[in-house]
This record gives structure tokens, sequence and C-alpha cells, in this order.
């Protein structure tokens, strides 16, 4: 009697245990969730817990509840510029109504076949319409928000909120890139050449000027020598003009002895006259030689002043 009453509290438990198996459910706090009666709505469970549904009639449904990406594949646009473009972009989007997006896409796995074609659309329209440094440089942002925007609008029908759109690369084509280096390096080179050439207009100008400088340098100094020279030479006459009225005779000796030592050195080096050698063709009694035929060193005639030798 005891075992029959053991066994039927256990099938008892077991039915219970059976029966709270599949009428419980858990609800995280990153879900939200769907119950469905024979595959039709009828409670929706946006906060987490613990609950219960009729076993077997009804089933729960759940979605994220987190940001979730999209990823859309490289594609090539064109920019208003006529420049072809490689985007690579991305949207990340969250559900908002359960309900809806159950009713219109089903499950997460379909997301990317019903709202991938409206981003790619936006993208279109919203690239079509800037030109590439806009979209690279100076208005990005702005784009960006824009082309989230749009898919947001479209994206209401299915239950979805767009968060963001963002472009992970936009580049050339590989030919478009080809040549657009090839003009900037073009460009590089005029603005190089440009730059020598003013470098070398303005090197020119310097050494012009600084050949005229040098010009009227010289010029100044050459005429202040030659006065210099002219004043020497004024100053010498003057003092050899009052020696010679002092003494004319110590004078016109002073002036011989001048003479012989210039007359007897020896030629320097880049003379074609053996060095040492002095070769004259004079008569022995010439007036040159006057101060040789005295022993007292007198001559037979006085000197001439400056000016008449």
């Amino acid at each position: 009697m005891l075992k029959a009453l053991s066994a039927i509290v256990v099938v008892i438990v077991g039915v219970i245990s059976a029966a709270a198996y599949f009428a419980l459910f858990i609800v995280h706090q990153n879900e939200q969730a769907i119950v469905l009666e024979f595959g039709k709505p009828v409670r929706i469970i946006s906060d987490a817990g613990l609950y219960w549904k009729l076993p077997v009639v009804q089933t729960v449904q759940y979605f994220d509840k987190r940001i979730l990406d999209l990823d859309m594949p490289e594609q090539e646009l064109q920019a208003s510029d006529q420049k072809r473009i490689k985007v690579d972009a991305f949207a990340r989007y969250r559900i908002v109504d359960p309900l809806l997006f159950y009713q219109s896409i089903r499950d997460e796995r379909s997301v990317r076949t019903r709202l991938g074609p409206v981003l790619d659309a936006s993208l279109r329209r919203v690239v079509g319409s800037a030109v590439f440094t806009d979209l690279v440089r100076d208005k990005r942002e702005s784009l960006m928000k824009k082309i989230a925007n749009q898919v947001n609008e479209e994206g209401k029908e299915f239950g979805l909120e767009v968060v963001d759109v963002r472009i992970k690369r936009a580049d050339l084509p590989e030919q478009n890139q080809k040549n657009v280096f090839d003009r900037m390096r073009a460009e590089r080179q005029r603005e190089a050449a440009e730059f020598r050439a003013e470098g070398a207009g303005a090197a020119n100008r310097i050494r012009a000027n600084a050949d005229r400088e040098v010009t009227i340098i010289k010029a100044d100094a050459q005429r202040e020598g030659e006065q210099l020279r002219g004043e020497g030479d004024a100053e010498r006459n003057r003092i050899f003009a009052e020696a010679y009225s002092k003494d004319p005779d110590f004078f016109g000796f002073y002036r011989s002895m001048q003479a012989y030592e210039q007359s007897f050195k020896a030629p320097d080096k880049q003379s074609t006259e053996k060095q040492g050698e002095t070769r004259m063709v004079i008569t022995p009694d010439s007036d040159f030689f006057r101060y040789f035929l005295s022993p007292q060193g007198q001559g037979r005639a006085p000197a001439q002043p400056p000016g008449k030798q």
C-alpha cells in the first residue's frame, strides 16, 4: 500500500514538474519576448523575469534588446563629381517593436534581406548627391546622419530603430587612385618648380645686387686709392723739392745712389735674365757714373731738380 502511494506521489510530482517546466519560462535582461498561441501573438513581454504560458498551446519567441550590427558588403558608388568610390558601411539598429518586427521580418536572421536594400538605396542616394571630398573629409558626419535618418524612416515599418550608420572605409578604385596620385604628384612637381624658379629669381637678384655693390665698392676704392696716390705723389715731390732746395749736391748724390741700386739690382724670378747678372752698355765717362770719377764722391755737374732729369 505504501509503495503504491509513493509511486502515485512520484508520478504527481513528475507531472507537476513537467507542467512547470513547459509552462514557466525566463526572459533575460537583454531579451524581450512574444507569447504565441498557435502562431498568433497574444502577449508581449519587455521586462526581465519569470513568466508562465500554457504548455503545448503557447510558445515563446525571443528577440534581442541590445544594439545589433548590420554589416554591408563593400560596393562601388558614384559621387556627384563623377568619381567612383568604394564604400564599406555598416548600420547599428535595435528592435523597438517586437510585434511589428515579428510580423514583418519574423526573426533577426532576415534583417539583412529586408533592411539591407533600404540601407543600400539610402547610401546610393546620399553618396550620389555629394562630392568625394565631402564624403571622405568635409561633411562625412552630416552625411552619415542623413543616411541614418532616411533608413530610420523606412525602418519604422519593420519595428526597428536605426541608431547609427557609419562608413568604415571610403576609397577610390585602384585605377582612380593611380590617377589621383599622378595628379597629386604633378601638382607637387609644379609647386616645386615654382618654388625653384622663385628661388632662382631671388638668387639672381641677390647676386646682381651683390655684383653691383662690389663694382661700386671697387670703383669707390679705386677712386679713393688714386686720390690718395696722387696726394702721396704730390707730398713726395714736395719733400723732394724741399730736400733739393736745402742741399742740391746731397740730393743729387742720393738720387744717383738710388739709380745705381735700381740699375744693378738682380732681376726677379720671372725675368728672362739670369739672377745676379746685370748688363749695361755705357761709356765710362758717362754722366751716369759721375760720382765714380772723384774719390770724394763729387760729380762733375750738379744734379738736375726733380722732373728735369
